[in-house]
């Protein structure tokens, strides 16, 4: 008896994407039929590459019906593995996968392997659907911070599954030029279930929708945990393979960022951060939030002013970056940059995106001004003066200059050279 499937998309519109049918087979080797524009450059390419996917799923006699419209082979891996797991599950609903077939990894490139930085400038976060690979493939040479794969509420939920599959392959194939690794999972014990399929190809921070409890931050934290010491099971229990600490504060990440969505978790805004000693920020949902104590969002944010505080205090009390929100108009470019200056006066340090074209205003927002990089510059220079000298004491003027002054004024000086608003020969 045969299982059929089928998983991707088509249509007219579609890009950067593939449909795939799948259809299991008693005997009769393997068949792969493709419909594709680029058939007479790389159709023989795309039908080896099926065929290298299928048997190293484990299968040897089935059919393929392939429709290409200009899927890469991180796409067409993943739409074809995701026909063949749900082909296979005995379950009706295709966001149950089967786990009776092997994975199919593609190779993971050079340019996915840059490590995890706890310290980094986290101003920007451009959020792309995790079943949309047409956003993925250019969303780096946009410039954001950080690119966040997002399976939870971009993500029907008949397409879960798929979008594990597709933001796995994409984590260790497609080139997002520097910029941190991100995936938001989907709450509860789904989010848990996302973990096995991104850990361990290298994502850098792990954001936790709807955060209400420490506890669920701890969850996902002991998760993690068990999948790195499954991976790495001749590590012990102190490091991976790398070397890394894979117990308590991960060196090397993954890291953890709960996004704050609700009263109840404004509430217990504190206990969220330092759940873990892996939170590296904490980030605020305000769409959510609104809903909960049920009033309208407004651009003057009056409404949500107690959350955004919560969140900026907490962060700062746990020693973690405090995230803003997304600014849902994407025409609206000034009252984006009024946003982030808001945002920024209240002690935040980014700002979710939902478009490219948010990115450029929210790095010129979150920018110092001249007269903070001129005050940052002169509280280093006593700083190093004091230094030099032996001085235990640093000055400026008449006043005194604590550690927190110092390392915030460190901060805006490295911010300043990386945008070359200041010479670091001077």
């Amino acid at each position: 008896m045969s299982n059929q499937a089928s998983a991707g998309k088509r249509g007219d519109n579609v890009r950067s994407d593939c449909h795939v049918s799948f259809e299991s087979r008693e005997s009769g080797g393997l068949e792969v039929a493709l419909k594709s524009k680029v058939e007479s450059m790389y159709g023989d390419s795309i039908r080896n590459l099926c065929r290298e996917i299928v048997t190293g799923l484990g299968l040897k006699d089935a059919g393929l019906e392939i429709l290409d419209y200009g899927a890469l082979p991180f796409t067409i891996a993943a739409r074809v593995e995701t026909a063949v797991r749900r082909a296979k599950s005995s379950a009706p609903s295709a966001s149950s996968l089967s786990t009776d077939v092997k994975t199919y990894l593609p190779e993971l490139k050079s340019y996915c392997t840059y490590g995890a930085s706890r310290d980094r400038f986290r101003r920007s976060r451009l959020y792309l659907p995790g079943n949309e690979p047409r956003f993925f493939i250019n969303a780096g040479l946009h410039k954001p911070d950080g690119i966040i794969l997002d399976l939870e509420d971009s993500v029907a939920p008949s397409e879960k599954d798929a979008a594990r599959i597709l933001v796995r392959n994409a984590l260790r194939q497609v080139n997002f030029h520097g910029a941190e690794r991100m995936v938001r999972i989907n709450q509860g014990d789904a989010g848990l279930e996302d973990l096995d399929w991104i850990v361990q190809h290298n994502v850098h921070v792990v954001l936790i929708p709807k955060v209400e409890h420490p506890d669920q931050v701890a969850a996902v934290d002991k998760a993690i945990e068990a999948i790195l010491a499954r991976v790495h099971p001749s590590a012990g229990d102190g490091t991976d393979k790398g070397g890394r600490p894979r117990r308590g504060d991960r060196s090397e990440g993954p890291y953890l960022m709960p996004i704050i969505e609700s009263a109840l978790g404004g509430i217990k805004a504190y206990e969220i951060a330092t759940a873990s000693p892996n939170n590296i920020a904490l980030a605020l949902g305000l769409e959510d939030y609104t809903a909960d104590i049920g009033v309208q969002r407004t651009l003057k944010g009056r409404e949500s002013f107690w959350l955004r505080s919560m969140i900026v205090n907490a962060a700062r009390a746990a020693g973690i970056q405090p995230i803003d929100t997304v600014f849902s108009d994407v025409g609206d470019m000034e009252g984006l940059r009024a946003s982030v200056i808001e945002a920024k006066s209240l002690g935040f340090e980014g700002k979710g995106c939902i478009h490219p074209r948010q990115i450029k205003v929210v790095h010129e927002a979150f920018a110092p001004t001249e007269r903070e990089i001129e005050r940052a510059v002169r509280i280093v220079r006593a700083f190093e003066q004091a230094e030099k000298e032996g001085i235990g004491v640093v000055s400026l003027g008449s006043k005194m200059i604590d550690p927190p002054v110092v390392k915030r004024a460190l901060k805006t000086v490295h911010l300043a050279e990386m945008l070359g608003m200041l010479d670091k020969e001077k």
